[in-house]
């Protein structure tokens, strides 16, 4: 089965997959399919003997360009459609023992130029509304593969989260007249408590609300809408801050903190949403202690209601401390 079903009591789209029950799941590192091929009898998902950065079509994808048919038919209030989009794998390195944080900032900057080109390339697509890129890091948060990789996704409608940041961002604009994201970052910058880094360029913070104890957001300056918005210095200084983040991150407990990241930008679409889109990235450690994490219980799952247990200007002050 593969197709999305909307839910019609929040109206939110949810795809099903059920091919990806038999996914590769934590192979022995002589068996990781991310890695080179340095045996042609033997090929993995990568057909090089070494590489840099490598993307491909995930083998196991949640939404394809032509996807099959629904295997079931909309009726009453339930709709059904086919599970239209991209699922692609982004591997930051042909060293499986990698992390990105060890890799250094040339290797992230050149992994920030591969986001804006498959940004750009899905983007073009009809039938894309939304670019996602993200990275789960960590057993912890579902990873299957140890090897250093991220994911894109191309949805065919802005997903949940990001969609409810823009409508409070648009009605934020329409009230008040300003961008909401570059509202933050300028009282964050003035602030000061909850700072984690920053440069010419970017601006790394705990949320004044935040949901999980070490969230850190990542917020561009100025209004860029996207990763296209951005100058060649404005992606190197990108990389540089991402470098400063994930390696506190790993320093803060004295291990690699799993994480889960996720980048919101503007939409793919007719530029509707250009003036309240603000490029940021969301880091979601889910660690309260180095031998507690933070589990999404009644609150969160069920009332959607987040409960916090780490102040989030400790948080920061334990972050800049971890550097």
């Amino acid at each position: 089965m593969t197709e999305r079903r909307r839910d019609p009591l929040s109206g939110e789209w949810r795809t099903f997959a059920t091919h990806r029950q038999d996914r590769t799941f934590l192979p022995p590192s002589d068996q990781c399919p991310l890695c080179p091929t340095r045996d042609p009898s033997v090929p993995t998902e990568v057909p090089w003997s070494s590489f840099d950065v490598a993307v491909f079509d995930n083998r196991f994808p949640s939404m394809v360009a032509h996807p099959p048919p629904p295997d079931v038919a909309a009726f009453g209030v339930h709709d059904v459609l086919p599970a239209t989009g991209a699922t692609e794998v982004v591997v930051y390195s042909d060293d499986h023992q990698a992390t990105l944080a060890s890799l250094g900032q040339d290797r992230i900057r050149l992994v920030v130029d591969v986001w804006a080109e498959r940004y750009a390339a899905l983007g073009q697509r009809e039938d894309i509304a939304y670019v996602f890129v993200f990275e789960n890091r960590g057993e912890v948060v579902g990873v299957t593969l140890h090897h250093p990789h991220g994911q894109i996704y191309g949805y065919p409608e802005i997903p949940p989260v990001p969609a409810r940041e823009l409508e409070v961002a648009r009605r934020h604009l329409a009230e008040q007249g300003t961008c909401l994201l570059c509202e933050v970052v300028a009282q964050e910058r003035a602030d000061g408590l909850r700072l984690v880094a920053r440069n010419d360029a970017f601006i790394a913070f705990v949320p004044f609300a935040a949901r999980f104890p070490y969230e850190v957001h990542v917020v561009a300056h100025r209004h860029a809408p996207s990763l296209l918005d951005l100058s060649d210095p404005d992606r190197d200084a990108l990389a540089a801050i991402l470098e400063q983040v994930l390696v506190g991150y790993d320093a803060l407990f004295g291990f690699p903190l799993p994480f889960i990241m996720a980048m919101h930008q503007a939409p793919s679409d007719d530029g509707e949403w250009q003036a309240v889109s603000h490029l940021h990235l969301e880091f979601t450690p889910l660690h309260r202690a180095p031998d507690r994490l933070k589990y999404l219980a009644g609150s969160e799952l069920g009332g959607g209601a987040f409960l916090n247990d780490v102040a989030p200007e400790r948080a920061a002050a334990a972050l800049r401390a971890a550097r």
